[in-house]
């Protein structure tokens, strides 16, 4: 016997908030039965054909150091470079940029400050 993953849980300040944005980065959608709304303190968000789902839970406490575990980001319709140019005009910070000519990766905080990084597509990374 295993055990598989249920849902990926992110402690946040402003759970609806921060889900509306990860709902843009990720083009997830609300659950049909469990619309988020402001003032919710537990908001669920899922891919459209529910394979992964994300659960922002609201907390009283700022984050303060780096995260244990992250997101790694693999565009599906477009470059790494349009996908980074996409998630800085929805406001995402960037913290580092590690590309190079073989890969790489640029490291970002969402706007409670959780970082992720984003790689290249997998054309760019097959091709």
């Amino acid at each position: 016997m295993v055990s598989a993953v249920s849902h990926t849980t992110i402690d946040c300040r402003d759970a609806y908030a921060l889900s509306e944005w990860w709902k843009q980065v990720l083009g997830y959608v609300d659950i049909a039965d469990d619309p988020n709304a402001p003032g919710h303190e537990e908001c669920m968000i899922t891919a459209p054909d529910g394979s992964h789902q994300v659960l922002f839970i609201q907390v009283p406490e700022a984050k303060s150091v780096k995260n244990r575990i992250h997101f790694d980001l693999r565009p599906t319709d477009r470059t790494r470079d349009a996908e980074v140019e996409r998630l800085r005009g929805i406001g995402a910070t960037e913290l580092a940029d590690l590309r190079h000519d073989d890969g790489g990766w640029v490291v970002f905080a969402d706007p409670e400050g959780n970082e992720f990084c984003v790689l290249r597509s997998a054309a760019e990374r097959d091709g």
